[in-house]
């Protein structure tokens, strides 16, 4: 079971990507396919089955963004937050490798498209760091063993 919490910038990114699915992408998209089924014998006609199999994707993910926006537990910066690994951090971590990370703890909605460095509050290392401190030890367990990370900073933007 997916965690539903979400940043504010996160929430913001999935309500716009469903106005502008709703308000701007579907109306342009129903007004080829109402054309193009105009045309007549729509069995040949390859502009209203790609535009029409474009629409049903539109409506699919319409759907989905409508009954996950309601359930989404928008999750601010807090003072309290200050000096430990919370969601919505910037984490820097490395190995006795020397091997070093850089990401921010967030929801598992937000992992997705074009967002890099950032991993979800439910996978492995991200519940190894929660609460942690600067200088402490997280042990994560991998497919290959244990391995030991060092928090070498924490930071929240505001």
């Amino acid at each position: 079971m997916k965690t539903k919490l979400i940043t504010p910038e996160g929430y913001k990114k999935l309500n716009d990507e469903h106005d502008e699915l709703w308000l701007k992408q579907r109306p342009e998209i129903t007004k080829i396919v109402t054309w193009a089924a105009s045309l007549g014998d729509r069995s040949e006609n390859a502009d209203y089955q790609y535009n029409k199999r474009k629409l049903r994707e539109i409506d699919r993910r319409v759907r989905y963004l409508r009954k996950l926006l309601p359930e989404l537990q928008i999750v601010n910066y807090s003072p309290q937050q200050a000096g430990k690994v919370f969601f919505g951090a910037w984490v820097e971590i490395e190995n006795d490798e020397g091997e070093t990370k850089q990401f921010r703890i967030v929801g598992p909605e937000e992992i997705y498209g074009d967002a890099k460095g950032y991993i979800s509050i439910d996978s492995p290392m991200a519940r190894a760091l929660i609460k942690k401190e600067v200088d402490d030890v997280a042990c994560v367990k991998t497919p290959t063993g244990y391995k030991d990370w060092y928090i070498t900073s924490i930071e929240y933007k505001k």
